[in-house]
């Protein structure tokens, strides 16, 4: 019997030559990463633990994205746990403020993650880096101080779940409405302490920025990890001709293009057809709640957000540029727009997409997870409707606990700005 991708990954970092779903291993881990939320925690476990010093400084990455800027003293405080922490063990891999970004957008931007890596994050979205074909997953911050003292860490082997995407994108569907329509296929729960493995030639199809948003959601179906096999467009992401030796840290290394077996096991296979799809928008307090966005055109807007770790990217600043290019958005409406790096924002001022937003009137940010999470730079009143880009709508995420929160792609958000009600693109045409 054959195995899944992921399988085939848990089998070579625990030195065997094959595991089975419901098999415990022991893991090697080729990265750690925490941020100024969870890293600080995970140095009090790290010091009670008695470890005097990581496994190596070289794979553990600190990155500042919550609650940056410092919204106040508490998180100034983190940051500053979190910064002594690195100097004092001198970590290569340190994000300060202003020189990072939001962490699953930075890691694969500053070409950390490699396919067929294992990564823990102490943040849930970590199943982000599935899109490069690793095997990445979010764990709490005590496994995390764990990971960071011994570099190794255990796994119960997943089951997979097959996701099959065929046909041709039509416009103004992404990636963010691919994984909706997944998850509201699954439910919330429906892939628990399962593997997501997306395939087909819709999704061979898929720049880049779309198969990070489809992975990142993973965990919104109650997914262990995402993962998209390592092909072509994998390569020119990283900036590779070939999967031949490349430099990875300090080592060099060849690339394991693991690919599924024909005969892998899976739980189940699901099959989409995504010429047949139309623009998504999920209902407050899941991101289950699945409807088209044509259903939703009488819900007035208080805010739209376009930005976090989903939908942050540079191809979303483009798609929203498009739509706001020459347009004023809605006078009833706040629109916040936030690059997911400082690359990202750089090259969207290089494009004039910045300019553009600010025409049009809106206001962006430096990055930041902060109104994704209801944390600063965003944060909602009593009452207030949001459609955000985000990948949560749970009751309470972006504010007061009688706010609401509807979910959508890029071109769903930009232009519901401009007319201030929940708006399927195609109107605007």
């Amino acid at each position: 019997m054959g195995m899944t991708i992921s399988e085939k990954i848990l089998a070579k970092k625990s030195g065997q030559e094959t595991v089975k779903p419901g098999d415990f291993v022991m893991c090697k881990l080729d990265l750690v990463m925490a941020t100024d939320v969870t890293a600080p925690l995970a140095i009090k476990v790290f010091h009670r633990m008695g470890a005097e010093k990581p496994f190596d400084s070289g794979r553990i990455i600190f990155i500042n994205d919550h609650f940056v800027p410092a919204k106040d003293i508490k998180s100034a405080e983190l940051s500053q746990e979190m910064r002594d922490f690195a100097k004092k063990h001198h970590l290569r891999y340190y994000y300060e403020v202003g020189r990072g970004g939001i962490c699953h957008a930075l890691m694969p931007e500053e070409g950390l993650i490699l396919p067929g890596m294992i990564l823990i994050g102490a943040d849930s979205h970590t199943c982000t880096a599935g899109a490069l074909g690793a095997f990445a997953t979010g764990v709490g911050s005590t496994d995390l101080a764990a990971g960071m003292a011994l570099g190794e860490t255990w796994f119960k082997v997943p089951e997979s779940i097959k996701i099959v995407f065929h046909g041709k994108k039509p416009d103004y569907i992404s990636g963010k409405d691919m994984i909706l329509t997944v998850i509201g296929e699954l439910g919330v729960e429906g892939a628990m302490y399962m593997a997501l493995e997306f395939s087909g030639d819709a999704v061979r199809s898929l720049p880049m920025a779309d198969r990070f948003s489809i992975c990142n959601m993973a965990i919104e179906a109650g997914a262990k990890t995402g993962i998209i096999e390592p092909d072509e467009i994998t390569l020119r992401y990283l900036g590779l001709e070939s999967a031949s030796e490349v430099q990875s840290g300090s080592e060099r290394r060849k690339l394991p293009f693991l690919k599924s077996d024909n005969d892998a096991r899976y739980a189940r296979t699901l099959t989409f057809k995504v010429d047949r799809m139309e623009p998504l928008v999920a209902y407050p307090f899941l991101p289950s709640n699945v409807a088209k966005a044509s259903n939703f055109k009488d819900i007035r807007l208080d805010q739209v957000f376009i930005g976090s770790c989903t939908n942050g990217w540079l191809d979303d600043l483009r798609t929203a540029a498009a739509i706001l290019k020459g347009k004023r958005i809605h006078e009833g409406v706040r629109l916040i727009i936030t690059p997911s790096t400082a690359r990202t924002f750089k090259e969207a001022v290089a494009e004039g997409l910045i300019s553009i937003f600010l025409e049009a009137g809106a206001a962006v940010t430096t990055p930041t997870c902060g109104p994704c999470l209801g944390g600063h730079m965003g944060v909602l009143a009593k009452g207030e409707v949001c459609l955000a880009t985000t990948n949560r709508n749970f009751k309470g995420r972006m504010g007061d606990l009688e706010s609401k929160v509807y979910l959508s792609g890029t071109a769903v958000a930009a232009a519901s700005a401009i007319t201030g009600r929940i708006t399927d693109p195609r109107e605007l045409i």
